[in-house]
C-alpha cells in the first residue's frame, strides 16, 4: 500500500504542478492546457491520496507516509487553485457582460442553457447534448482542386433557425470541421443551426487563401439558406485561435458587408483566443513560445513583417476596427502562451473606443485551447457566457 500511495502522490503532484507551470516546448503543452481543466478531478484524487496516507499512518512506515502526505497536500493546494478563483472570476465576468450588454447575464435564459458556470455533474458526464440532425461533408467549393466541405448541425425541430458559423483553429495549418463537434452539437441543441466550415492550409496555401475560403462558405450559406433552414437575418460567426482570426476578418471587412453585396452580415462575433495584430505578434512573442510564433506566422504569410508589411497589415483584424461592427465576445486565457491575452484586451478597448459592443473575458488560470476539454472548468465557464451572449445578440 505505501508504495502504491507513493507512486500515486508523485503522479498527482507532477500533474498538478502543470497548473502553474508553462510548457517550454509544444511536446509538453498538452500538460499545461489539460491540468487546469482537469483540476477538479485532480483535487479529488489528491485529496483521496492524502486521506489514505492518514488512514494508514498507524500501521505503516511513518516517514514514508509523511512524504506521501506532504506531496499530496501540496498537490491538493495546487489543484484547488482554479476552483478557488472561480467565484471571483464568475462575478467579474457577470459585471463585464452587464457593462457591455446592459443586462445581467443571469436574466438571459438560453434554450436548454445551463443555470450555473460550473457543474460537477457536467465535469464528469460532459456537456448535456440534445438530439440534433447532423449532415457531414457537404462540399461548398473546390479552389485549386481542393474540395472544401462543411458539417451541418440542426435542431430536431424543422424551420428557420438562427445560425452560428463555426471555424476551427490549428495555426492555419491543420484542423477539421469535426473539431469541437460536441460544442457544435450543444449549440444546435439550443436551437441554432451550426455550420462548421473548412479552409485550405498554410504553408501550401498562404494567406489570403483562408479568408477567401471562408467567404466562399458564406456565399454557399447564402445561396442555400432556405434548404438548410438558416435565418440569414440572425447569424453569428465563432472561431477558436486561427479560426477566430478568420472569423473577425470575415466580420470586420474593409468594405461592408464581407466584400460582396449579397453575403449576410453578422449579429455577433465570438472570438476564443485569436491573434489580433500579426505584426506585433511577430515582434512580441510569448515567453516561453511553445509553437514558435515567428515560424508559424512566416508559414501563414510567406515571410516576415519586413518582407511583407502590407500583407501583415491586411491579415490583422485590429486594422479593421471602425464603428458599427457586430457585438464581439472575446474569451482569452490569462496564462495563454500562444496568443497572449493582452492582445485580446487591446482589441476590446479599440472596439469600445469606436463605439462598438465588446465583452472581454479573461480566464486567469487557463491556457490556449482550454476548450479542447469541453467539460473542463474553463470551457464550462466560457460556454455559460457564450450561450448568453449569443441568446442576447440573436434574439428576434
Amino acid at each position: 500500500m505505501p508504495l502504491l500511495l507513493l507512486f500515486s502522490s508523485i503522479i498527482g503532484l507532477f500533474l498538478s504542478l502543470w497548473i502553474v507551470t508553462t510548457a517550454p516546448t509544444f511536446a509538453f503543452y498538452p500538460l499545461s492546457v489539460g491540468a487546469p481543466e482537469l483540476s477538479p478531478g485532480l483535487l479529488l484524487g489528491n485529496g483521496a491520496i492524502a486521506l489514505l496516507a492518514l488512514f494508514t499512518w498507524r500501521h505503516q512506515q511513518k516517514w514514508l507516509l509523511l512524504g506521501i502526505l506532504s506531496m499530496s497536500v501540496v498537490a491538493v493546494l495546487l489543484s484547488a487553485l482554479p476552483l478557488l478563483q472561480l467565484p471571483a472570476t464568475h462575478k467579474q465576468f457577470a459585471a463585464e457582460m452587464e457593462r457591455s450588454l446592459g443586462v445581467q447575464p443571469e436574466t438571459i435564459k438560453p434554450t436548454n442553457g445551463r443555470s450555473q458556470p460550473f457543474s460537477w455533474q457536467t465535469f464528469f458526464t460532459g456537456l448535456p447534448v440534445s438530439p440534433v440532425r447532423y449532415d457531414a461533408n457537404i462540399q461548398f467549393a473546390v479552389p485549386n482542386g481542393v474540395p472544401l466541405k462543411l458539417d451541418l448541425y440542426r435542431p430536431i425541430q424543422m424551420g428557420q433557425h438562427p445560425t452560428v458559423v463555426m471555424i476551427y483553429g490549428g495555426a492555419w495549418q491543420r484542423g477539421n470541421p469535426t473539431d469541437n463537434a460536441l460544442v457544435s452539437r450543444y449549440l444546435a441543441g439550443q436551437g441554432y443551426t451550426v455550420v462548421a466550415i473548412a479552409y485550405r492550409f498554410a504553408p501550401q496555401y498562404p494567406f489570403p487563401a483562408q479568408i477567401e475560403d471562408v467567404r466562399s462558405a458564406l456565399e454557399f450559406i447564402r445561396q442555400n439558406a432556405a434548404k438548410y433552414e438558416i435565418d440569414l437575418n440572425r447569424m453569428a460567426i465563432m472561431g477558436r485561435s486561427a479560426g477566430a482570426h478568420l472569423a473577425m476578418l470575415a466580420a470586420y471587412p474593409a468594405k461592408a458587408p464581407l466584400q460582396t453585396p449579397n453575403t449576410p452580415a453578422f449579429r455577433a462575433v465570438v472570438n476564443y483566443y485569436s491573434p489580433v495584430d500579426l505584426t506585433k505578434g511577430y515582434s512580441d512573442p510569448p515567453n516561453p513560445d511553445p509553437i514558435d510564433s515567428k515560424k508559424t506566422l512566416k508559414a501563414f504569410l510567406g515571410g516576415t513583417p519586413d518582407q511583407f508589411p502590407a500583407l501583415y497589415q491586411a491579415a490583422s483584424p485590429i486594422n479593421f476596427v471602425r464603428p458599427n461592427l457586430p457585438p464581439t465576445l472575446l474569451v482569452y486565457g490569462g496564462r495563454d502562451h500562444i496568443v497572449q491575452s493582452k492582445f485580446g484586451r487591446y482589441l476590446s478597448e479599440q472596439l469600445q473606443a469606436s463605439g462598438n459592443i465588446a465583452t472581454f473575458l479573461e480566464i486567469p488560470w487557463a491556457e490556449h485551447a482550454f476548450d479542447a476539454l469541453p467539460s473542463g472548468i474553463s470551457n464550462q465557464l466560457a460556454m455559460y457566457y457564450t450561450e448568453r451572449f449569443l441568446a442576447w445578440t440573436m434574439k428576434e
